[in-house]
Parts: structure tokens; C-alpha cells; sequence
């Protein structure tokens, strides 16, 4: 195990419009703590008034259906992860009225070493009706709210393939953040078996086996940190790795993912998996050929179809809903064909 020093702080901005969140923050790809963001919701005046008072205001909006909550074990220390021999995770789940899931939090509060409860990306005009429209985020209109309930727990770092922004509703969140360029470094655990949608860091932040992970130095040097108070928010960009902290022992966290990838396009995610069964095994020489197809065709700067065409540029051309549906045909007629 070995101590690291602090990491630097995440940049801050102060409450922002939407002009100066799309024209000066989101091009300039980096995580911005947005101080204050969401100080005049209500929710967030709730949520000063105390725990019990934040309770009683989610459950003003008459919860429409059970939500899945997950448990974790007190000799956990609220880390959510894997289970000591890597064969599975760490917590339970099971369904219950959200009433239950507060009652539950308020009830284990005051305890020293209590067992972590939390309720994970919840849609909250599906669950919460009028919630949105009386909490208000001008920054992202359109994109549905989720909510994130639970008491001192930690969530390993991980990375999304969205854009994201994160308000504080109640309690303190701890972020800690690291640039995509560090996967290398994160120690990324299994893609089939994750706490997470996608794989998660395998090192502790609080406690790093830099023995075992010696390449996490180097990522922690890259690493920046902030901590949210009720009515602050984070941008974190695409694909940014984030680990949390909730630091009470009743922490919200109302998050808006998205991401601008054209309607119909295929998932990056899912091609990803089928890139490593193509390309994974083949000998060094074929995978720096496709390598090479790979920057000319894929992620490239210019038009590999520049000297065609229109009419000859098929799927290299322009994106379209047309275009999207002609792939999805032919890559079903792949996969037909075994």
C-alpha cells in the first residue's frame, strides 16, 4: 500500500448559462465544478433543513413504482466492488418502495460502521413526477434526470460514453477524476463482470497497491479532485474516469447524461467488444494493417472518400437515418452468414 499526495483541484466555474456551458466549457473537454449551479432549487433547500426533511420532499411526489436498491455488507467500508476472489460483486440487490429505501438510511444513520444502502439511476419522471419541472436544468433541456440515493458509499472509478453533468442535491459528493488518455493506468477490471456499465478502476483510490498496480502513480499524477456541497454540480466530459465518495449518511446526486452521436448510429461500446474478438489475436503484422484501416477509415481527420463521387461514397457518406439503415443491413446480412 502507499500514500499519494492530494490530487489538484478540478477547475471551477460559478453558476454558467447555457451559451457559456456550449460555447466556452464543453469544447474545452475538461471536468468544471459549477459552483452554486443549483443553489435555488428546492430540493436543495430541503435538503439544508436536514435528512429527514429531504426525505419527506422526494416523497411529496408520490413515487409511482418500486426502485432496485443495492446492499452492501458493513465490513465493506461503503466500497462498492467485486467480491474478494473476482467471481462476483460485492452487494445484493433487491426491490422496494422508495419509502422503505429512505427509512432504511434515516434508520442506520446515527450507526458507526453501518451497512451501505443505495438507490442507483433512477429515471425520475418516470419514479418522481414534477420533480424535474420544480428542479429545473436549463444546461441540458431534453435530457431525463436520474437520481442517485445512498449513504457513505464509495463507487470505484469508471469511465461513461456520455457527456455528464452532476448536481449535488443533498450531503457532500467527493470527485476524484482522471483523463481518458490514463486507461492504461486505471488497471481496467473485466468487461463481463462490473459494478458499473463499464469496467471499473481495480485500484482503491484510499488505499493503492501500487506493488501491484505500479502504473497508477503515473495516473494520479494526471488525477484532479473536488468536493460538491448541495447545490454545486459537476461537467464531466465524455469519457472521463470518475470515482465517488458520498461523505453523509443520506447523499443524493441528481445526474443528465448524453451524448451527440447521430440517430441510428451504431453503439461504439458494442463495437469496441467485436473489435477485440476480430482483431485482438491476430498476429502483430495483420493487427498494424488494420490498425492502419482503422485511423484512415474510422478516426481519421480527412474524407477517406474525398475523391469519390457523391452517389459512389455509400457508407463512407455523410450520416444520415438512410445511410444508418443501409449498415444495419448489411452488417445483419454479415452476421447472417455466420
Amino acid at each position: 500500500m502507499s500514500a499519494l499526495p492530494e490530487p489538484r483541484p478540478i477547475r471551477e466555474a460559478g453558476p454558467v448559462d447555457p451559451a457559456r456551458f456550449d460555447g466556452e466549457i464543453r469544447p474545452a473537454r475538461e471536468p468544471v465544478i459549477l459552483r452554486g449551479l443549483a443553489a435555488d432549487w428546492p430540493g436543495v433547500a430541503a435538503a439544508r433543513r436536514g435528512d429527514r426533511a429531504m426525505a419527506e420532499y422526494l416523497l411529496s411526489f408520490g413515487p409511482t413504482r418500486p426502485v432496485r436498491g443495492i446492499v452492501l455488507p458493513a465490513e465493506a467500508g461503503g466500497r462498492f466492488f467485486y467480491d474478494a476472489e473476482l467471481r462476483g460483486l460485492n452487494f445484493t440487490s433487491h426491490e422496494d418502495r422508495l419509502s422503505a429505501f429512505l427509512g432504511e438510511l434515516l434508520h442506520i444513520a446515527e450507526e458507526p460502521q453501518p451497512k451501505g444502502v443505495a438507490v442507483q439511476s433512477e429515471k425520475i419522471p418516470e419514479l418522481l413526477p414534477g420533480f424535474a419541472e420544480a428542479n429545473p436544468m436549463p444546461l441540458v433541456p431534453g435530457v431525463v434526470p436520474r437520481i442517485w440515493i445512498g449513504n457513505r458509499i464509495r463507487v470505484a472509478p469508471h469511465y461513461d460514453l456520455m457527456e455528464n453533468v452532476g448536481v449535488c442535491l443533498a450531503g457532500r459528493r467527493r470527485f476524484t477524476v482522471f483523463p481518458p488518455e490514463q486507461l492504461a493506468n486505471m488497471y481496467p477490471g473485466p468487461f463481463e463482470l462490473t459494478p458499473a456499465g463499464t469496467p471499473v478502476s481495480m485500484v482503491d483510490p484510499a488505499a493503492p497497491d501500487l506493488e501491484r498496480y505500479p502504473r497508477y502513480a503515473e495516473a494520479w499524477t494526471h488525477a484532479q479532485r473536488a468536493t460538491l456541497e448541495p447545490g454545486d454540480a459537476i461537467y464531466l466530459p465524455y469519457g472521463w474516469w470518475h470515482g465517488v465518495d458520498a461523505l453523509e449518511p443520506l447523499s443524493i446526486l441528481v445526474n443528465y447524461w448524453w451524448n451527440e452521436a447521430p440517430e441510428g448510429s451504431g453503439g461504439g461500446y458494442d463495437a469496441l467488444l467485436h473489435a477485440i474478438y476480430a482483431y485482438r489475436h491476430l498476429p502483430a503484422g495483420e493487427r498494424a494493417v488494420w490498425r492502419r484501416m482503422f485511423e484512415h477509415y474510422v478516426f481519421g481527420d480527412e474524407d477517406p472518400a474525398a475523391h469519390l463521387p457523391p452517389h459512389a461514397k455509400g457508407i463512407l457518406g455523410p450520416p444520415s437515418a438512410q445511410l444508418f439503415a443501409q449498415m444495419r443491413a448489411i452488417l445483419r446480412a454479415i452476421f447472417a452468414r455466420g
